[in-house]
């Protein structure tokens, strides 16, 4: 079964956040939109290229609403210590979930049981805690913020527009459709 439009399952769990360890759980995410972006292990090599993408983008989530949490199955003491060493963790100013227990991996299916790690998976989750959008795919393959910034824009449209949906490429201020009877085999 499909994790869309369900509910983000409990949990709590230490982070680490500009310096500082915090605890977050899944009150933490209600009442604003938030992205969960799971990687598979500090101190690897395309995690912190997407981290570091994240954090350039990081403005732009925010001017939307948007908190960004990072999420791996290290913990938040590993989360410092590489924040500590990488100049491309340096920059990271949203939250870095640790998972040591894996739970939050198996909640959001991401989990790769045999080795103890997360694939990479982004969820789009909105104010009422439901998932709106995700993707998960190999660890090989590198994601783009600009491309999860349109998704997480699209989602909030069609959310604060019922009735209307985004096609394909769509991005702020383009045409959308308003799906009816008139419409199909018309496009």
């Amino acid at each position: 079964m499909s994790l869309i439009n369900t509910k983000i399952k409990p949990f709590k769990t230490q982070a680490y956040k500009n310096g500082e360890f915090i605890e977050v759980s899944d009150e933490t995410l209600k009442g604003k939109w938030s992205v969960i972006v799971f990687y598979p292990a500090d101190f690897t090599f395309v995690c912190p290229t997407e981290l570091e993408d994240l954090a350039d983008h990081y403005e732009e989530f925010q001017k939307l609403g948007v908190e960004i949490y990072s999420a791996s199955t290290d913990t938040h003491f590993a989360h410092k210590a590489w924040a500590d060493t990488s100049d491309a963790i340096k920059k990271v100013k949203y939250t870095m979930l640790g998972d040591p227990t894996q739970t939050l991996a198996r909640n959001f299916d991401v989990l790769i049981e045999e080795e103890g790690l997360a694939l990479r998976g982004t969820f789009v989750i909105n104010p009422e805690g439901d998932i709106k959008v995700l993707e998960i795919h190999d660890n090989g393959i590198g994601r783009d913020a600009s491309e999860l910034l349109r998704k997480v824009k699209a989602a909030q449209y069609v959310a604060s527009h019922p009735g209307e949906v985004c096609p394909a490429k769509w991005h702020e201020g383009e045409a959308t459709l308003k799906p009816s009877l008139d419409l199909v085999g018309k496009i």
